[in-house]
């Protein structure tokens, strides 16, 4: 029988925690109905997370696959993965290192068991991994900017119907962000607060990866920066229309009797440096519509391996 529901955890560096991971999905399938698959998508680990990770299944009482990506395409590559093999008609996604507490994907899947509602989301209430303020920052201007349906504290596990992921699979862009397609699309939502605990080692989730999840969420989802390049040209244009005034006339009266070089060199550089910040901001927007009409796929499987419950088959 095909399970009711499907359970999507990607795994990158992930080998101190898999016991404690498989053991927590256990307990999941025994308090949802209709059955539970899980989905394992391993993103290029650089760790032997694969290796423990079959280990532990081939003594669990699990229905379960490894999938394979055959390098690091993102977390979110793999969570699509994950959520597009998933055969489940209500599909929650959860993190390996074990932040959020099993306990809200049984939530999940209860409310949407109910049938009220399509997706469902976790708000964090508190947190206990001493969040950094880049972190809150980045939600709240994409709150402010992007998405104002996102929470303030942003969204890390979730749980839709399967045809809201077959509507959020069928989205063919790149350098985008799950989270924000997520809410971009509508259907019926519904925040479930929760305490997020510690992290259990160093996050992965670096300098380097929130700015480029940022401009990814701003380029994918907003016109603000064109916006802001407006209305800066604009604003320069009126300084650069005052100042010509103010010195037309000075050099009329006599006041100014030497060219000024100094003046005339900073004009150049900051207008100069006006047109590349424009010109890079316009080749964003072109680059990630090139790279979405090339047609390459979000991440590659290179192996799917099946495990059988407590038989330790594959």
């Amino acid at each position: 029988m095909t399970p009711q529901n499907s359970l999507v955890v990607p795994v990158y560096g992930n080998s101190g925690t898999i016991d404690a991971l498989v053991a927590a999905v256990e307990g999941i399938q025994e308090q949802v109905e209709g059955g539970l698959e899980a989905i394992f998508v391993v993103d290029g680990s650089p760790d032997d997370s694969r290796e423990k990770l079959l280990a532990a299944l081939a003594e669990a009482s699990l229905t379960a696959r490894v999938v394979d990506h055959s390098r690091n395409f993102g977390s979110f590559a793999a969570i699509r993965t994950g959520m597009s093999l998933a055969r489940g008609k209500y599909i929650a996604v959860m993190a390996a290192d074990l932040q959020e507490p099993p306990q809200l994907i049984v939530e999940f899947f209860a409310r949407l068991a109910t049938g009220r509602v399509d997706v469902v989301a976790g708000e964090r209430a508190s947190r206990d991994d001493r969040g950094d303020t880049a972190s809150k920052s980045y939600w709240r201007l994409c709150r402010r900017f992007v998405l104002p349906e996102i929470p303030p504290e942003g969204v890390d596990v979730f749980a839709c119907t399967a045809a809201v992921r077959d509507v959020v699979c069928s989205l063919e862009s790149v350098h985008t962000s799950l989270v924000a397609q997520l809410f971009w699309v509508g259907y019926r939502r519904e925040l479930v607060p929760y305490d997020r605990g510690p992290s259990p080692g160093p996050s992965g989730w670096t300098l380097r990866r929130k700015l480029r999840y940022l401009s990814d969420s701003v380029f994918a989802f907003t016109d603000l920066p064109v916006r802001l390049l407006w209305l800066i040209g604009i604003a320069g244009l009126c300084l650069g229309a005052l100042v010509a005034l103010v010195v037309l006339i000075a050099r009329l009266s006599g006041a100014i009797d030497v060219p000024g070089y100094a003046a005339t060199v900073l004009v150049i550089v900051f207008f100069g440096s006006l047109n590349m910040v424009g010109l890079g901001i316009i080749g964003s927007y072109v680059w990630r519509a090139y790279d979405t009409t090339k047609g390459r796929p979000g991440a590659i499987v290179r192996e799917v391996t099946e495990v059988r419950r407590g038989s330790g088959d594959e």
